[in-house]
């Protein structure tokens, strides 16, 4: 009968992990399916003054007397409504791939619709850089508001560095806090050779082109002098036009100077002429409070309930096949 037990016991969790196996595939499949598809987006407007002087008044509620917050807020309440230029925040966390683009086009499209010469945006950048095509377009995307005549004001917190830096000098006004980082306007591009490995195990490496420089280094065909030095040449000449780019909309720097490579601290950014003056983007939005109504404006993508489930639905998978494997051995 002990026998039994312990078989129906192990019969049962197979059973359970079997089919949790078989909906775990579903939901995989239901999100590379989602994936195919249109993602939902919404565009979202947070009224920034509004949280604001939620928390003010919530910090007088606790230190004021209950007549004294009673007057306190009868006086400040409506302090917001008549605010008619506005400030849009936007924020830009750029990766390698400059992937945000797709939202930060969004963002001023929208904000474009509704915007005057009147308002401003504010960008709070963070971004050590990437490829140059991509930052190429956000910095093109931050344009249109230059070409709309409506002031942009870039704040860097931590870091605008090489493709962070190309967009944030569009920028009517460039902060930075203390000992952001900022510059790198330089180009760099790396990458291993395997010929010397293939080459030691007799693997061959064949490569057809059509033009001579179609293809100038590789990975895994040895690399010739002419190569190398056409792939030199046009890293500088991307690097000529990173120069201008930024010297078209700074015209105070000293281009050369700053165009090393090298990056600075906000401190010596300042000096350098890199940004105009040393502040975060808190403080800047605090000191537009009582002058804009400010809000935050945010492009975001709706994950489906298929995509949400199946992001950790290989990780689980992989944990229960274990503990299958488990019960196998035990039985």
């Amino acid at each position: 009968m002990e026998f039994i037990y312990e078989y129906g016991l192990f019969l049962a969790k197979t059973v359970t992990f079997v089919l949790a196996f078989a909906v775990i595939i579903v939901l995989i499949v239901g999100a590379a399916a989602a994936k195919s598809r249109p993602s939902k987006a919404q565009l979202m407007f947070t009224d920034l003054t509004e949280q604001y002087q939620q928390r003010v008044a919530q910090m007088q509620q606790k230190l004021l007397t209950k007549k004294q917050f009673k007057s306190w807020y009868k006086q400040h309440k409506n302090s917001a409504n008549v605010l008619e230029k506005r400030l849009y925040v936007v924020d830009f966390n750029g990766s390698m791939d400059a992937k945000e683009v797709d939202a930060l086009r969004e963002e001023v499209t929208a904000i474009l619709a509704v915007a005057t010469v009147e308002d401003e945006v504010l960008l709070r950048l963070e971004s050590g850089g990437g490829v140059v095509h991509g930052y190429g377009l956000a910095a093109s995307q931050l344009d249109r508001l230059r070409q709309q005549n409506i002031p942009l004001t870039v704040a860097v917190d931590k870091v605008a560095a090489s493709g962070g830096y190309m967009m944030a000098c569009i920028g009517n006004k460039l902060l930075a806090a203390p000992f952001a980082i900022v510059g790198s306007i330089g180009v760099i591009a790396q990458l291993p050779n395997f010929h010397k490995l293939l080459q030691k195990h007799d693997v061959d490496f064949e490569q057809f082109t059509a033009g001579e420089f179609k293809r100038t280094v590789t990975l895994f065909a040895k690399n010739t002098d002419s190569g190398r030095e056409k792939f030199q040449q046009e890293l500088e000449q991307t690097h000529h036009l990173f120069k201008r780019f930024v010297q078209d909309h700074r015209p105070q720097l000293e281009i050369d100077k700053v165009a090393t490579g090298e990056h600075w601290f906000g401190y010596q950014a300042l000096e350098l002429n890199l940004v105009d003056s040393l502040q975060t983007s808190d403080d800047y939005i605090l000191s537009h409070l009582a002058t804009r109504h400010i809000y935050q404006v945010k492009f975001q993508l709706k994950k489906g309930i298929a995509e949400k489930i199946g992001v950790g639905s290989a990780g689980i998978l992989s944990i229960w096949w274990q503990k299958l494997a488990q019960i196998t051995r035990v039985y």
